[in-house]
This record gives C-alpha cells, sequence and structure tokens, in this order.
C-alpha cells in the first residue's frame, strides 16, 4: 500500500477530461491539465494560458461522484494581486486517475502541514489551531505581545519566591532530570529550560510562541555549556511538531488565581501530545484555597469609588442616572493585592486541579461549593482566594505558595468582594457556590455566591436568612497597590493563626506541607503586572 502511494504521490501531472470554473456566468466545460509543483497546484484549462494556482493552505476538495469532483479555492490568477473564493468542476477520463488525483491531494497536503511550503517544520496549516478556536485573536495578540517584551519577563524573574521555588525543585529532583528529554511550555525567556540542563537533561526542548523565543535563544547561546542540549522552538504547543517525546514537562502555566489567561489547558494539551505514560510534569497540581473575609476598608474604599457619579450638577447635568451602574461595575473586579491573613474569618477549603489527570475540557467550567464555620461574629464582604502547585519530585516534593501571610509573590492574592455584605455570628454556617466559567479573551467569568443560615433558637426550621451574589470578570482585576496593613480587631474579634487548608477533593495529611524557597532580593518589593502567567 505504501508503494502504491508513492507511485501516487511521484504522478504529479493529470489530464483532466474537463474543467469549467463555477464563477463564470456562462462556463465552459473544456479539456485541461492539474500539476503538481514546489509552489502549489495549477489547474487550468487547455486553451486558458493563464492557470488558476491553488494554494495548499486553502484547497478543499469534494467527490461528487467516482470520477467527478469540485475543487474550492482561495486563488489568484497569475500576475495578478486581488485574491478571491473560487470553484472549479474537474472530470476525470476513469475512476482509477480520480481516486489516483484523491490520494496525491491528501499526501502533498499531509506534506505541506509538517513542513511547510519551505520545507521548515511548522504548525498544522489547513484549519485553525484548538488554541485559535478557543481564543479571540485581538486577545491573543495582545497577550503575546506582552510576553515578549524584556521588562515583563524581568519582572516574573524578580519574583525570588517563584524563581527560587522552581530551581530548587529541579535542582533538588536530579534524578528525574539527568539523561531525560524535557519540554518546557512557554518557555518565556527560557530559565526553565536552563534549570533543566543544570539539572543534567539530555536535552531540553524550550518552545515559546511570542517574540521572547528570540531572546530565549540569544540568553541560552550565552551560556554554551547548557546550549547545546536546548532547542528553542516558536510556536504554540498546540501547533508544534516535535522529534521526541518527553520525559518532563516543566512549565510555569499559572495566573491569577491560578487559571487566569487559560495556559493551564495549553499545559494540559502539551501532556497530551508530548509526555510519555510514566513521564512527570513539574508542577503536577494545584489548589486554589478559599475562605470568607471581612475587610471595611476594601469595602468601603471600592463603594466610594462610585460617589462622583452622584454628583447632581456636575456642569449642569445630573450624573445620578449612571450611579448603580457604576457601583456595581466597581464590584465587579476581582481584587489583587496582598492582605492581612487575620482578616479571615474561617478556616479555608481547597479545590485541587490534577495536571497529570485532568482533561483540557475540564477545565472550561470549574464548579465550587462553599461551606464555611465563622469563627467570629462580623460582616463577611466576600470571598478570598489563593493558590499553591506542588512540585512532586521523586527525591523532593516542593510547594510554591501565593498564601496570604507567606512571602509575597507577583501573582498577590485574589478577593472577590460582594456589593451587599452578609453579617454572622461565631460558629454560624456559611455556604455557597464558587462557580467559574472560562470565556475567549483567555479568562473567566466569576459567579460567586454567599449566604447564611439562621442562627440561634429555631435555626433548624428555618431556611437561609442572608444571600448576596456577584459576578466578576477575571480578566479586569482591581490592582491594589498595597501591602498587608495591621486592621484593628472588633471587640468579639480575637487574633487567628493562618488557618489550615481542609481539601475538598484530596484529604491535606496525603501531601506534604508548603515550603517556601525564599532567596535575598536586591529590590524589596515585587511590581504587580497586568499580565501574569509564565516566564
Amino acid at each position: 500500500m505504501e508503494d502504491s502511494l508513492e507511485k501516487k504521490w511521484k504522478q504529479r501531472e493529470f489530464t483532466l477530461a474537463s474543467v469549467s470554473d463555477l464563477s463564470s456566468v456562462t462556463p465552459s466545460a473544456l479539456p485541461g491539465t492539474a500539476s503538481f509543483d514546489s509552489d502549489g497546484l495549477q489547474i487550468h484549462q487547455q486553451s486558458h494560458q493563464i492557470p488558476l494556482n491553488i494554494d495548499p493552505r486553502t484547497v478543499q476538495l469534494f467527490r461528487l461522484s467516482p470520477v467527478h469532483s469540485v475543487c474550492m479555492v482561495e486563488g489568484s490568477d497569475a500576475g495578478k494581486k486581488a485574491s478571491y473564493a473560487r470553484g472549479v468542476n474537474i472530470q476525470f477520463r476513469n475512476e482509477e486517475e480520480s481516486e489516483t488525483f484523491h490520494c496525491v491531494v491528501q499526501q502533498w497536503k499531509k506534506e505541506i502541514n509538517v513542513q511547510g511550503p519551505n520545507g521548515r517544520n511548522q504548525s498544522n496549516i489547513t484549519s485553525k489551531s484548538k488554541f485559535d478556536e478557543k481564543i479571540e485573536s485581538s486577545s491573543a495578540k495582545m497577550y503575546f505581545h506582552y510576553y515578549g517584551q524584556l521588562l515583563h519577563q524581568q519582572n516574573m524573574l524578580q519574583d525570588y519566591v517563584r524563581t527560587g521555588t522552581y530551581h530548587a525543585a529541579v535542582i533538588e529532583n536530579r534524578s528525574d532530570f539527568t539523561g531525560r528529554v524535557v519540554v518546557d511550555v512557554g518557555a518565556g525567556s527560557g530559565i526553565l529550560s536552563l534549570f533543566a540542563a543544570q539539572a543534567g537533561a539530555k536535552h531540553v526542548y524550550a518552545v515559546e510562541a511570542s517574540e521572547m523565543a528570540e531572546y530565549a535563544r540569544k540568553l541560552i547561546a550565552g551560556n554554551p555549556m547548557l546550549a547545546q542540549r536546548i532547542t528553542v522552538i516558536k510556536g504554540k504547543v498546540e501547533d508544534v511538531e516535535l522529534p521526541e517525546k518527553a520525559d518532563i514537562l516543566i512549565s510555569e502555566p499559572m495566573g491569577t488565581l491560578l487559571i487566569n489567561e487559560r495556559m493551564l489547558e495549553s499545559y494540559v494539551i502539551a501532556r497530551d501530545r508530548f509526555l510519555v505514560p510514566t513521564g512527570k510534569m513539574f508542577p503536577a497540581l494545584g489548589r486554589i484555597h478559599m475562605a470568607p473575609f471581612t475587610d471595611e476598608y476594601l469595602f468601603v474604599e471600592i463603594a466610594n469609588k462610585a460617589l462622583f457619579w452622584q454628583q447632581q450638577n456636575y456642569y449642569g447635568v445630573d450624573l445620578t442616572p449612571l450611579h448603580g451602574t457604576a457601583f456595581q461595575g466597581y464590584f465587579s473586579q476581582p481584587v489583587v493585592d496582598a492582605f492581612d491573613p487575620r482578616l479571615l474569618i474561617a478556616p479555608s477549603i481547597s479545590h485541587v486541579i490534577d495536571f497529570t489527570k485532568i482533561k483540557e475540557e475540564e477545565l472550561y467550567e470549574i464548579d465550587i461549593p462553599l461551606r464555611f464555620i465563622a469563627s467570629v461574629g462580623t460582616r463577611v464582604h466576600g470571598l478570598a482566594c489563593w493558590f499553591d502547585v506542588l512540585f512532586n519530585g521523586s527525591t523532593v516534593q516542593r510547594w510554591l505558595t501565593t498564601a496570604p501571610g507567606s512571602p509575597t509573590t507577583h501573582w498577590y492574592q485574589l478577593r472577590c468582594v460582594l456589593s451587599q455584605p452578609i453579617y454572622v455570628m461565631a460558629g454560624q454556617e456559611i455556604t455557597g457556590r464558587l462557580h467559574l466559567i472560562a470565556h475567549n479573551a483567555q479568562s473567566y467569568t466569576i459567579y460567586l455566591t454567599l449566604s447564611a443560615k439562621m442562627w440561634g433558637p429555631g435555626a433548624e426550621q428555618g431556611g437561609i436568612l442572608q444571600t448576596s451574589s456577584c459576578k466578576l470578570d477575571l480578566k479586569e482585576p482591581y490592582y491594589r497597590m498595597s501591602q498587608p496593613q495591621a486592621y484593628a480587631l472588633a471587640q468579639d474579634q480575637q487574633p487567628q493563626p493562618l488557618i489550615p487548608t481542609q481539601d475538598i477533593h484530596i484529604q491535606s495529611q496525603d501531601l506534604d506541607e508548603p515550603e517556601f524557597v525564599q532567596q535575598p532580593s536586591p529590590n524589596s518589593c515585587v511590581q504587580i503586572d497586568p499580565l501574569m502567567q509564565n516566564i
């Protein structure tokens, strides 16, 4: 069969019984030829000197009968700049020639897809990639432009908690990397690829879609002892082809709230495409931690932003009709900052995402039930969230955490603030739901509901006493440029330690406690960036 296909592929010119242009007002069917060359497919009638040039990336072939087909293309006449969609009726002299032509077209397209028109490895270009189907082009353009700039890479590299933890997780687990093939997913500056090479990797494929790939090549070339074992590949992990499977995947796919920017999906796709069944992922799992909080200062700060719209005589204009909309708009922004863990008013719970097992589609929608027992009586202003990830090495298990009270990272923490706070008593149950739905701007819409049940005599006969809900866009947070403050405690509040985690999907005792790596930093603070993810 392979020999037969090879013969068909070598037969690059076909005589056609008839060719007619569907775009012609009075189409005439005349004999013609179809030929393949390095530039593509050419179809023309014998009496027509200007052939139809067909780009292999756009051709679609439909078989109407054993000897009759329609070829739909985006083409152009030789010597003309204008391009257009075009359909051509082609009829073969017999069924065998028709079958041969179709086989050659499929083989030809396959070769073009793998090697590209100039013979270089590239993405599948006959159709939109999986990434392009999910993500709005304007969002992707801004995203890759952002990560293609060195100043943003520097901001992440200067997060010494982040970079130091990655370095420790790799170097302390040399046995996992020595002599192994590694794929760095979203390599950015290439720093993780260099770490893997330092740990003795046999070869590292650094896959990076932005223009940062060129800087990565330059940085890696400047470290010649490591460069000979690192190959930078510019492209998306959804599209590129690699010459061999990987024993290790390493990546920094985490965004705000772990899932922002939707790079976790690319990490999972890379797992399915490149990782051997027994391979390891660094990191291997992530946890989103959640707890209700009280913060009167923050609530008033957000509410006061809408005071501008309460003016009844702004240059003679009454602005109050827009006050309600503006008020809700400010509360639709998740707050990104570092806060005092004493603001938490209940033990936290967590939602586990196992990167080694989860399906890509399961990241499109995440539904987390909430249940807490209030430790104090106070007003609940919303839900605080942070995350950690586990590097499950064979030698050392190491955690990278963004928890409040821990060394601050460039991710900080995130808080969803209710426009209508609820009041609870100590010991009262708080229930609710955190519903995260992915959208095509590389982020998520957040739906949060918190409710407090009745408290005191007769509570068992009563239902929900208070409920408050909000809708937030994770893509448009409020970056609150502040460090944790010492808040005055209410009379019925006692200082609380950082409350331990209660896992939803796995028991906390199944995982080692987080270890923190903090290296001396020449800068005492880490800047906030509007996009935060991989290096």
